[in-house]
């Protein structure tokens, strides 16, 4: 894998066919909602880019009535425009998620209507028909427990178990999001993994001792490369690195407005049901991070863990549990439904609007998922085994959400089904 230096989100035009400006228009505006001051933190933005991607796809599937609906039945009124529908579905969304920033979505919905060319009946329709969509939706999300107000968490003391983390030493982010009722998987324990390795195990020594050697903010073992590599995938939310993918893939395959917000949801909705399985894991085994064990590295009871009290990582240590990897969780998904849609062995560039003019490039959806697993060690914030398994739970959600959602519909005349 090589490092390549880029000015464009690489989204190249193949044989003049040019993806809908609206999809692709939305979506970027909705990533640089998510990291607008106060930024979005990166578990959270899974759950914002599957609200706005499904109303996005359930608007334009209900005018092209090809796949079965995320929520909303495909009843779009005649002769509806899909472009207008997916404008106001995403920017309806976008209002209800950030009201604060409704004089940017003002503008940008002006500047998207402006350049629809169908005509102003159709574009009325579409309007109403993306309202509809984006209601419905916001209505269903707002009951899924996401909202629910929960004690601080604390973890404990016990060797093994989290607890807050400096600098700012802050309790652990949104447990509610372990029990909020998923998109597509039937609970959010359906994947839940196996746990962490016992101190006193090999695995956890390995573990232990890659990341006090390969994570430690100075006088590491990393090359420059991985530590760009590490600073890359921690500067943004994994919707900002896999959209972006989506949408030039997408593009180089010449595909539909259709297609392009089908797939979009789909991989959006693995990574927001990824994201809920993994803080289930996360909140069950409530397991320490580098920092403190590696601080505390006399109290594990194993004799080949040496402790180092003034240790500290090269990335700051997200407040919330350490074992399973939240990016490997939801790189694992979204890299798995691009591999089953494009073939593994496609070449690609990620990117994001948090780092311009640096592109990841890889051979395969296996080398990306591989760097993700790095970074994370090499930052000093995970160990091995949680972007492992990690990885195995985000590949087992998008499994289950590609056999189970937006599947092509069954008959002609099919309407949807919604239970």
């Amino acid at each position: 894998m090589k490092l390549i230096l880029s000015i464009s989100l690489g989204l190249v035009v193949a044989s003049g066919v040019t993806l809908a400006d609206e999809i692709k228009d939305w979506n970027l505006v909705m990533l640089k909602a998510t990291l607008t001051s106060p930024v979005t933190p990166a578990p959270i933005t899974t759950r914002v880019a599957a609200i706005v991607q499904a109303a996005v796809f359930d608007a334009v599937n209900g005018i092209d009535r090809r796949y079965a609906p995320i929520f909303v039945r495909p009843e779009a009124p005649e002769g509806a425009s899909k472009h207008a529908a997916a404008v106001q579905a995403a920017y309806v969304t976008l209002v209800d998620l950030y009201p604060a920033q409704q004089a940017t979505f003002d503008q940008q919905r002006t500047a998207s209507l402006a350049q629809i060319t169908d005509s102003s009946i159709a574009v009325q329709k579409g309007l109403a028909w993306g309202q509809t969509v984006a209601d419905q939706i916001w209505a269903w999300k707002s009951h899924d427990g996401f909202s629910n107000t929960l004690p601080p968490y604390l973890g404990g003391t016990k060797p093994g178990e989290w607890r807050p983390t400096p600098p700012a030493m802050a309790p652990g982010l949104a447990p509610q999001l372990a029990t909020t009722t998923p998109w597509v998987i039937q609970s959010p324990s359906q994947f839940r993994l196996a746990g962490p390795p016992a101190l006193t195990s090999d695995e956890y020594t390995a573990d232990f001792n890659e990341v006090k050697s390969m994570g430690i903010a100075a006088n590491s073992g990393r090359t420059a490369d991985q530590t760009l590599s590490a600073n890359f995938w921690q500067a943004s939310n994994p919707p900002d690195y896999w959209d972006q993918t989506v949408l030039s893939l997408a593009d180089q395959h010449q595909y539909s407005v259709s297609d392009t917000a089908r797939l979009l949801a789909l991989v959006n909705l693995g990574m927001a049901d990824a994201m809920i399985g993994c803080w289930d894991s996360k909140y069950t085994y409530s397991s320490w991070r580098p920092i403190t064990a590696i601080q505390l590295g006399d109290t594990d009871g194993n004799d080949a863990t040496t402790p180092d009290p003034s240790w500290a990582p090269l990335i700051v240590t997200p407040p919330f549990p350490e074992y399973p990897s939240a990016h490997s969780c939801a790189s694992g998904a979204a890299a798995h439904i691009l591999a089953e849609t494009f073939g593994e062995a496609t070449s690609f560039g990620v990117v994001s609007l948090a780092m311009p003019g640096v592109t990841r490039q890889y051979h395969n959806f296996s080398e990306a998922l591989e760097d993700v697993k790095n970074a994370r060690v090499f930052g000093g914030i995970h160990f091995r085994t949680a972007t492992t398994d990690g990885t195995s739970l985000g590949i087992a959600v998008a499994d289950y959400v590609m056999e189970n959602a937006l599947s092509p519909r069954r008959e002609e005349g099919w309407r949807g089904d919604r239970d």
